[in-house]
């Protein structure tokens, strides 16, 4: 096998406890061709001091200002001449034969632009981690879920999600991408600043007719809630904008419009729950979000005029034609193989 260089990028903000846990795994990488590259948005915490005094292996991009996530990875990814970036958050874990098993799947099919290893929760190590466990998959309505995990209900890892599989779209915790791929797509839509991004990004490749992987060989074990936890009114506030972005940008014309129509009343009923849960602000923030998203709505329905969209979804892997909202309340189905209907 020939051993291309890969560049893994850590993107930080205010996360210096955490690099100077977690990049000594990285650097026991036995890849043997990598670099290390931190690019930094704008901390304030002292991260790139840390990393030139105690990591000075290490590269660093220093940004001038908070980029998020979008922002910040296109911004430092322009600055790198290797052909195959990983982007790895902060807050992820490796082990030394992490890299192996995904270079091998990306490189053994030109068709394979992406590939996401199964991700662990770092302190249940039995589980799966929310954040894209074995592979993203997406319901008709927008609502993404994954291999492992539906909603909040996540599964114990057992080894029954161990085969290499085409999936929606692949964890921005652990992304294995092609560069070409990725800039000639021009990366990530930094108007969605944080959250679904890499879903976004994982749809557009798909549409222009290459495919998104899971290796389940590769396993790293996330933290999460790293920068915005589970509760924050932000992360609600940019879940809820980027999914209406998602559809609007991705989905055949008409098919989009029908799904807009009906995400309304979807997101009502999430709205009319987090008060019933407590949570009012919460649901001011879904409030919020639509307000956003609609009143930019020419502007979003415009980047349509960037991406190659098919008139059907047919050819979407892991875009599953049903409702996860039903199959999980009405249902009642928590694990990911109790789901009836195929994907198509």
């Amino acid at each position: 096998m020939q051993y291309p260089k890969v560049s893994i990028v850590i993107l930080n903000f205010n996360t210096k406890e955490l690099l100077q846990k977690l990049i000594p795994f990285a650097l026991k990488t036995d890849y043997p061709a990598f670099e290390i590259v931190v690019a930094d948005n704008a901390s304030s915490d002292g991260s790139l001091a840390l990393i030139q005094s105690e990591f000075p292996e290490v590269q660093c991009i220093a940004l001038t200002s908070n980029l998020g996530y979008a922002g910040g990875y296109n911004e430092a990814l322009k600055q790198l001449d290797t052909d195959f970036w990983v982007l790895l958050n902060s807050d992820v874990e490796v082990d030394s034969g992490w890299l192996n098993p995904m270079m091998e799947r990306l490189l053994g099919d030109d068709k394979i632009a992406a590939v996401q290893p199964k991700i662990l929760d770092f302190n249940d190590r039995l589980r799966f981690e929310y954040a894209g466990a074995s592979g993203g998959m997406i319901d008709q309505y927008g609502y993404p879920f994954c291999i492992g995990r539906i909603f909040d209900e996540i599964e114990t890892d057992t080894g029954q999600y161990d085969t290499a599989t085409p999936v929606f779209w692949a964890s921005g915790a652990a992304l294995l991408v092609r560069a070409k791929v990725y800039t000639d797509l021009n990366g990530l839509d930094q108007d969605f600043f944080a959250h679904m991004e890499e879903i976004d990004l994982c749809w557009r490749m798909q549409n222009a007719g290459f495919e998104v992987w899971v290796e389940p060989k590769s396993v790293v074990y996330h933290i999460g809630g790293g920068t915005l936890n589970a509760q924050s009114a932000k992360k609600v506030f940019l879940n809820f904008r980027n999914n209406l972005v998602l559809l609007t940008k991705n989905l055949p014309a008409l098919h989009a419009v029908k799904i807009l129509g009906i995400r309304l009343i979807l997101d009502g009923i999430s709205g009319v729950k987090f008060i019933l849960d407590g949570n009012p602000k919460l649901t001011w923030m879904v409030v919020k979000a639509h307000w956003a998203f609609f009143t930019r709505f020419r502007f979003y329905w415009s980047k349509r005029k960037q991406n190659d969209i098919p008139r059907s979804t047919s050819h979407l892997h892991g875009y599953f034609k049903l409702s996860i909202v039903y199959q999980f309340f009405v249902r009642g189905v928590r694990q990911f193989s109790d789901i009836k209907k195929p994907s198509v």
